[in-house]
């Protein structure tokens, strides 16, 4: 997205006749909404998707957010929820029933992963898991019962990426909905829906937010398909977010093009010194030269988040233990897309040292100066 039109949603979009000449939106901190008669009433219980009835459905806070966050992506419509793997589930439940089958890269979100190996499983839904670097691996994973094919692009350990315009056109041919997580790349850097997807999902806790102090999440699409969304999995499952939430999203994403802006430069410069360092065996960014998928990357995306991931020269578990111990700027956490910067070793989770991935360490650079990041890093190298 060009930085005039970004500027123009994040500062001005829905935001001309707030009430009594506010210069923020209000919270609308309300539960219920009344109604002047008979007539009105009835109606907006038969239209709850476009009524203000109960704020488990809508919220004019929350829909002031909605509607910058659908014009960010070049969509129709966008529905919030509570989180992002509500965001993640309510976008899949809604297209698939039993025995229905689902096409999904191999390295996404683990709580995506654990949605169809375990969750969808107790309703007979299949699903094939693939690299989804190759577009001929995905058609070739297609069967007469697939409903979805589910992206993340990049993926947000190994930083794969997918083909989003040749996925869609193979999509679109065979009747297939497409999903993708753009959480990385946030629609300041990459508009999925440009290229032919039917939803963009993002963790609004990360980017959107900005500041790791919220939990939430959103779908982005069509009128139609955010609609179906939300009479049948959002107003069930009630993943609800609430007034306040939906607030501080919007105020986070004052500031959203700038921190990208930040969040890219800083990851560029810290990337290219770890990519020339003794200690590390490859750095793993898309906008880097050296990455696999540096083209389709520049094609898809016009810059990239603050997240990567780097290979240390050792498969020594005490080695890795002894430089994540050793940071004393980046804080060990789980979760990124805040102002602060992290390290999530893969041994973490997976300590199998036979793990192609084990000697993996994914670093979220945040918004401090670059320059003490790369001297965090020399430092905490040169102990191993």
């Amino acid at each position: 997205m060009d930085r005039k039109n970004a500027s123009k949603i994040l500062h001005h979009l829905d935001e001309e006749n707030l009430p009594f000449g506010a210069v923020t939106p209000p919270i609308f901190q309300t539960s219920i909404f009344t109604f002047k008669d008979f007539d009105s009433f009835s109606e907006a219980i038969s239209n709850e998707v476009n009524s203000y009835l109960y704020t488990r459905g809508n919220n004019p806070t929350v829909n002031i957010l909605e509607k910058k966050l659908a014009a960010l992506e070049h969509g129709e419509k966008a529905k919030l929820l509570g989180s992002g793997v509500a965001a993640i589930s309510s976008s899949i439940l809604a297209f698939v029933k039993s025995h229905d089958h689902i096409v999904c890269v191999k390295d996404c979100y683990s709580w995506t992963k654990t949605l169809l190996e375990k969750y969808l499983r107790r309703f007979e839904i299949d699903h094939t898991f693939v690299e989804g670097t190759d577009v001929e691996e995905i058609k070739a994973a297609i069967r007469p019962n697939t409903k979805i094919i589910y992206l993340e692009s990049p993926t947000t350990f190994t930083f794969k990426l997918q083909n989003l315009r040749e996925i869609a056109r193979l999509a679109k041919e065979k009747g297939i909905k497409t999903i993708i997580d753009n959480t990385w790349s946030t629609p300041i850097f990459q508009n999925p829906i440009d290229f032919g997807i039917d939803l963009v999902v993002h963790s609004a806790s990360k980017y959107f937010g900005g500041h790791s102090d919220l939990v939430a999440g959103v779908v982005i699409g069509s009128e139609e398909d955010v609609n179906l969304i939300f009479e049948t999995e959002f107003l069930n499952i009630g993943a609800v977010p609430d007034p306040f939430l939906a607030w501080l999203i919007l105020r986070g994403l004052r500031t959203l093009q700038v921190r990208m802006e930040r969040h890219y430069e800083n990851a560029m410069k810290v990337a290219s010194f770890l990519e020339n360092h003794e200690k590390v065996k490859r750095v793993i960014y898309p906008l880097l030269k050296s990455h696999p998928q540096y083209k389709l990357a520049a094609e898809q995306m016009s810059g990239g988040s603050g997240l990567f991931s780097i290979e240390l020269k050792t498969s020594d578990i005490e080695k890795i233990k002894i430089f994540t111990n050793s940071l004393r700027l980046f804080k060990k956490a789980v979760s990124w897309g805040g102002y602060e910067s992290l390290v999530f070793p893969y041994a973490v989770v997976h300590p199998d040292s036979s793990d192609p991935n084990f000697s993996l360490v994914r670093l979220h650079i945040g918004l401090e100066s670059s320059e003490l990041l790369i001297e965090d890093l020399s430092q905490a190298l040169s102990k191993i």
